[in-house]
């Protein structure tokens, strides 16, 4: 078999968000990188003692790589990966679920070489939060909903919190609004008739929503009641959209009972 092509080297920023055995030494690595979008890497020679990575294949961590690209659309070659900043495990399950489910989200909304440098920073700064924190469940929690919007937003895939996502009409200025999943958000009164898998939105899950959705970084107090119901509706907007649950969202805080976060048929449901 001749071997693939290249297409010469690339330097990046990279987030290594999946990595799988090959062989007894090697790995193929999947990255997202600053400068190349989502890469499927070949790393040869991965876990040798003696290697060119040094560390910097340590899942959810950033590194500065060269990628020999393909012109063939096969793995790339990894050849180096120096390590800017290693995802420390600290002990905060909700923390490293929560790095786990951003890695997984980047994997799942994005195509292959198709560098998004907002998105790329997004990620990074969340999991630098992330990263050995001794934060409380109920902040790790709000960060990691925050990094949900902020993906689903540069991906085209953000949810209408604002407006009627079916007419763009506004909203009742009280009371519990219709929050469509196959709509894409937040539905009028009048949009809201006959459609299916519709929950019923608390004025105080809204507005949760609406703040983490928003540019300003700082925390947000989430109640239990007002987390489990932002979970629930982040758990089931996300498996309307991939097509399955996430599965590492299991493992975050303010987990809803699992009929809650499924609404099914046109009959509209309380978010807990």
């Amino acid at each position: 078999m001749m071997a693939a092509e290249r297409a010469g080297p690339a330097k990046s920023r990279a987030i290594v968000i999946r990595t799988v055995a090959f062989g007894e030494t090697s790995s193929v690595v999947t990255l997202f990188a600053r400068e190349l979008g989502k890469v499927r890497t070949l790393a040869k020679g991965a876990w040798r003692p003696k290697g060119h990575f040094d560390g910097g294949l340590d899942l959810l961590s950033t590194s500065e790589v060269l990628v020999l690209r393909t012109a063939s659309g096969g793995l790339d070659l990894l050849t180096e990966a120096c390590l800017e900043h290693r995802f420390r495990v600290g002990r905060s399950l909700a923390a490293v679920s929560g790095g786990m489910h951003v890695a997984a989200l980047l994997d799942d909304l994005t195509a292959d070489a198709d560098p998004q440098p907002e998105l790329f920073d997004a990620a990074h700064a969340t999991l630098r939060d992330l990263s050995g924190t001794v934060m409380p469940d109920d902040i790790v929690a709000g960060v990691v909903v925050r990094a949900e919007l902020a993906v689903l937003r540069i991906t085209g895939h953000g949810p209408a919190l604002c407006e009627c996502a079916s007419c763009g009409a506004g909203l009742p200025a009280a009371g519990r609004v219709a929050f469509g999943m196959l709509d894409g958000g937040t539905l009028c009164g009048r949009c809201r008739q006959g459609r299916r898998a519709v929950i019923s939105v608390s004025p105080e899950g809204l507005a949760t929503l609406r703040g983490f959705a928003g540019p300003d970084r700082r925390s947000i107090d989430l109640s239990p009641a007002v987390g489990a119901e932002v979970r629930a509706i982040m758990n089931a907007y996300l498996s309307h959209l991939l097509g399955r649950p996430p599965v590492a969202a299991r493992w975050l805080p303010h987990q809803p009972a699992p009929k809650a976060a499924r609404p099914r048929g046109s009959r509209e449901r309380h978010a807990p």
